[in-house]
């Protein structure tokens, strides 16, 4: 079992408030991904939930039973940092049972665990071998194993993959999918990457200057956010936003339309623009444009166009994909 649920939790350093009551359950086996820019709590609440910060106030509960007062190590949660925070004097074997030699765990169940783990993470030819030794990524995963061998009730991730190199964040995020749908754990993971959070998470938190702004799986955020700030935070490139007084009258007082729903002609179209700027990148071009109706446009076309800065062409958004905010922020449904 690893579920949890938190209550109006609150933290504040001095009279800065971080986490202004955030309110969350997190059912067994769920992968919960918290999402927000620099600042905006994300790691504080990791640590309150880990114990490794005191909240100011509110509930935390782990399998039903309240750890606000329980100190980290008898929490049952093992927690991976974006450091690795591994020995340097130890080998890979050594660091990755150091927590039950720690806790007295007898030799050979240390060695049963650190066996099933090494080889669960393709890690048993370096079982020898010291951090110094080993990639970014096979020290991401010794880390990984080190906490898999706690058995722990819940895995915390503080951005694991941030000092990976773009190929080594795909492979190590496609071994976490597969470590999570293996061990069929509750895993919560901090991010900044929101592609790292549409690939990986059954669930997102979005956090904006301490509160949540919409909790909801990877797709009900893309297709259905609850305000202009998930609404341009979830998305790359970022959705558009139009003031709807342009486009004729309206309840709503913004127009938002992702880059994809818009499409491009020469001849004619809803909008006509200049294009400024083009991104070739093989699967996609995206095109930024200016018109006089709209402002500044990003369109997102699939496969390689042929369009260059100075091009005189029509954008024509899918009226179906409109998304429409009112004088507050908020989606109009």
């Amino acid at each position: 079992m690893g579920s949890l649920e938190l209550k109006s939790i609150r933290k504040a350093f001095g009279t800065h408030e971080v986490l202004k009551g955030i309110d969350l359950e997190v059912r067994d086996g769920e992968f919960v991904i918290f999402v927000g820019p620099s600042g905006c709590g994300k790691s504080t609440l990791l640590r309150v939930i880990a114990g490794l910060e005191d909240a100011t106030s509110g509930s935390v509960r782990i399998d039903g039973a309240e750890v606000v007062n329980t100190p980290p190590a008898k929490r049952g949660i093992a927690m991976v940092f974006q450091s690795y925070a591994l020995y340097p004097h130890l080998n890979v074997k050594d660091n990755m049972g150091l927590g039950l030699k720690q806790a007295g765990t007898e030799r050979a169940e240390i060695d049963a665990r650190v066996g099933k783990a090494s080889t669960m993470l393709s890690l048993d030819p370096y079982l020898a071998r010291r951090p110094a030794e080993l990639s970014g990524g096979q020290r991401q995963r010794v880390a990984i194993g080190r906490a898999i061998v706690r058995e722990p009730k819940l895995f915390l991730f503080d951005e694991p993959l941030s000092n990976l190199d773009a190929a080594l964040r795909v492979q190590t995020r496609l071994e976490i999918a597969g470590l999570h749908r293996r061990l069929k754990a509750t895993m919560i993971y901090v991010t900044h990457d929101q592609v790292e959070a549409m690939t990986l998470a059954d669930k997102i938190v979005v956090l904006n200057a301490g509160a949540i702004e919409q909790i909801g799986s990877p797709m009900e955020l893309y297709n259905k956010p609850a305000n202009t700030f998930v609404a341009g935070f979830i998305g790359s490139p970022q959705m558009n936003f139009i003031a709807a007084e342009k486009l004729g009258p309206s309840e709503a007082k913004t127009i938002g339309i992702r880059p994809e729903h818009i499409a491009l002609a020469r001849e004619s179209g809803d909008w006509k623009g200049k294009v400024i700027h083009v991104e070739h990148l093989g699967a996609d071009t995206i095109v930024y444009l200016e018109t006089e109706m709209t402002g500044l446009l990003t369109v997102r076309l699939f496969g390689e166009h042929r369009y260059a800065p100075d091009d005189v062409v029509y954008a024509t958004p899918d009226k179906a994909s409109l998304h429409r905010f009112d004088t507050n922020d908020r989606a109009i449904a």
